[in-house]
């Protein structure tokens, strides 16, 4: 992981000293310097781009100083020294904390001043300006790409659609009218005003980077299009309030008003205009208040979105109150069903146990002794369905291995008269313990159903063998032998099977076979459904 960005680093120390070798490549001797210097002195100035990405503040430093002895000794070198310490200077505003980019933008604006003046020339207040300029705007950039403003969320592009809309609607509709009576030609100045307009379709989500590009387009007007300077100053006022909106950071408003004013001056203010405290004022509250629209439509913003987290919130609140009101319920139905059927059932096991006692040996007291068993079973599933309904995901205990509860089940109802051929595949147990409970109470409730309803004597094939990573139930009894009066039945045996495996995610299907006999058979997947 620590060499991952070296690629980069070689990339940009590459192409720091191609750069300077295409800017001196036809540059001849100088007063101090020969030709042959041309080529270490790239590599001077380029090499160290390698290092700007983790050390930007030392490398604007080092520029800086290759900046001041280029131009003192006359070199071609630096000029490539100026681009790539504005470069240096940017990242540092980008990856530095404000000290190392306060300290590395004061040494790139004493470099660029000493590189503009002439020797016996004093600086002039174009030449300061442009000596300021020139380092901050990449450090202001670098900060601001730095994260000045939160990832939009919403998806909605309806607002920003408006935007670019009325921004070429703006840009074309005032100024189309004067597009050939500037130096430029008429595409061009056209093209601008578009490009210009439509980039307020992206200021709500680059409103740092749209107000940086509407204050260029600005100055430019200001020098070659003054008929345009009104609406670059609308669409800049528009940036500003935009990016009030987006940017919470005093630091950044106060930055962006200072910036509105400044460009705002440049539009206004002529070479014979008299500047009075009243338009001062006047200029002052223009640029403030899209900056102050700006942020209170951003304060209502972040206050719908707290309401919404809010109301998110209150809502998983609500469910989870209704989770644990349903889970309760479920508990007190589950204590109730287990005290009335436990009490009956016990009765029950009590009373086969006692007679089991005084009956003689033979059929009864078989029969006698299957009752206390399967009383004995049905309260441990009964434990089991409390236990299961107070903690709904957890796996449910089963006192006997599923294989063996089919194996007991088909005996059981051979015993009752069925006539039971049981299939079971020894690779069954490899499958998960859910699909082979659920096959288990299948096999159950399905070969009961054929007790109850073909009666003594009806031959049953069963069959439990895997089918992909779950279970295949296959329960197919022939045609009745005799005609017999059915028993009673709730009809919900067949519903909850088919619960029962939906739960699953798989599928169950009951009918006649065609044959006068019924076929019920169900598929059990390894996983439940989401």
């Amino acid at each position: 992981m620590r060499w991952r960005g070296v690629p980069l680093d070689v990339l940009l120390a590459v192409s720091g000293v191609a750069l300077d070798l295409l800017t001196t490549a036809h540059a001849g001797d100088t007063t101090y310097l020969p030709a042959e210097a041309n080529l270490p002195m790239g590599v001077l100035a380029g090499l160290p781009m390698g290092f700007v990405r983790s050390r930007p503040v030392p490398v604007t430093l080092y520029l800086a100083a290759l900046l001041v002895v280029t131009d003192q000794l006359g070199s071609y070198t630096s000029n490539t020294a100026q681009i790539l310490l504005c470069v240096a200077v940017g990242v540092a505003g980008f990856r530095s904390g404000r000290r190392g980019t306060v300290l590395a933008t004061a040494a790139a604006i004493a470099a660029t001043a000493v590189n503009i003046a002439d020797p016996g020339i004093a600086l002039t207040v174009n030449s300061w300006m442009y000596s300021v300029l020139l380092p901050v705007v990449p450090a202001v950039l670098g900060a601001y790409l730095r994260g000045s403003a939160d990832p939009l969320e919403e998806r909605d592009v309806t607002p920003d659609a408006l935007l670019a809309a009325g921004g070429v609607a703006i840009t074309v509709l005032s100024t189309w009218t004067t597009w050939h009576s500037g130096s430029q030609p008429v595409w061009v100045v056209g093209l601008l005003a578009v490009v210009g307009g439509l980039s307020l379709g992206v200021a709500r989500r680059l409103p740092g980077l749209v107000l940086l590009g509407q204050g260029v387009l600005l100055v430019c007007a200001d020098t070659y299009l003054n008929e345009a300077v009104n609406t670059c100053v609308i669409l800049t006022l528009v940036s500003v309030g935009v990016f009030a909106m987006r940017v919470a950071s005093w630091w950044w408003l106060v930055a962006a008003y200072v910036a509105g004013c400044m460009l705002t001056a440049i539009a206004v203010v002529g070479e014979g205009t008299e500047v009075t405290p009243f338009r001062v004022g006047v200029l002052t509250m223009l640029v403030a208040t899209p900056i102050a629209i700006g942020r209170y439509l951003g304060m209502r913003q972040a206050a719908a979105a707290a309401e919404r987290l809010r109301a998110e919130e209150a809502a998983r609140a609500a469910v989870a109150q209704v989770r644990a009101d349903q889970l309760a319920e479920r508990e007190r139905i589950a204590r109730d069903v287990h005290d009335i059927v436990a009490h009956h059932v016990g009765a029950i096991v009590l009373r086969a146990s006692a007679a089991r006692y005084t009956a003689p040996d033979g059929p009864v007291a078989d029969a006698l002794t299957d009752i206390r068993e399967t009383g004995h079973q049905v309260l441990q599933d009964l434990r089991d369905l409390l236990d299961l309904l107070r903690e709904p995901e957890r796996q449910p205990h089963l006192l006997a291995d599923p294989t063996d509860v089919v194996r007991e089940s088909a005996e059981r109802m051979a015993a009752a008269g069925l006539v039971v051929d049981l299939h079971l595949d020894p690779a069954t147990d490899q499958a998960p313990l859910t699909a082979r409970a659920s096959a288990a109470r299948i096999v159950q409730e399905g070969l009961t159903n054929v007790l109850k309803h073909a009666g003594p004597g009806t031959r049953v094939s069963v069959t439990v063998a895997p089918e992909g990573e779950g279970l295949a139930v296959e329960i197919r009894n022939g045609r009745p032998p005799t005609l017999i009066e059915r028993l009673p039945s709730s009809g919900r045996g067949l519903a909850g099977m088919r619960e029962r495996v939906r739960a699953l995610g798989g599928t169950l299907s009951a009918g006649p076979d065609g044959e006068g006999g019924w076929l019920l058979a169900a598929s059990l997947p390894a996983r439940s459904a989401t």
